[in-house]
């Protein structure tokens, strides 16, 4: 089902994420992007995505408008930052304030929750 099929807000969503990672595994997508994602919620300034990654896959360096935080759900993923390497797991959460670059990689494959909150426009 297509985010436009279905509700991004409300006053009460809730998400099994074992489901939700299913959904959001396009063996196309991985095979060709080495990632691929499905946005969970989207309401106001606030973003959340479960991304996959393929085994070796990963995001290039970019930065975010607003704080972000990244859970792995399953397997581990490097977040790169300024020079240094954070190895985070399943069970970890690692934070960056907006406009900080970063690139996400994974030897392994996983599955992360992204939530991103974007400034108010002015």
């Amino acid at each position: 089902m297509s985010s436009i099929d279905r509700r991004l807000h409300a006053d009460v969503l809730r998400f099994d994420l074992g489901e939700e990672e299913r959904r959001a595994t396009h063996a196309g997508t991985l095979e060709r992007d080495g990632r691929s994602s499905r946005t969970l919620l989207k309401d106001g300034p606030l973003r959340l995505t479960l991304i996959v990654l393929a085994p070796g896959g990963g995001i290039p360096e970019h930065t975010a408008p607003g704080p972000i935080t990244i859970q792995p759900l399953r397997g581990r993923v490097e977040v790169m930052v300024a020079g240094d390497t954070h190895s985070v797991a399943a069970g970890e959460v690692v934070s960056m304030g907006p406009g900080v670059p970063h690139a996400i990689s994974t030897g392994e494959g996983a599955a992360f929750l992204l939530t991103v909150t974007h400034p108010p426009a002015e």
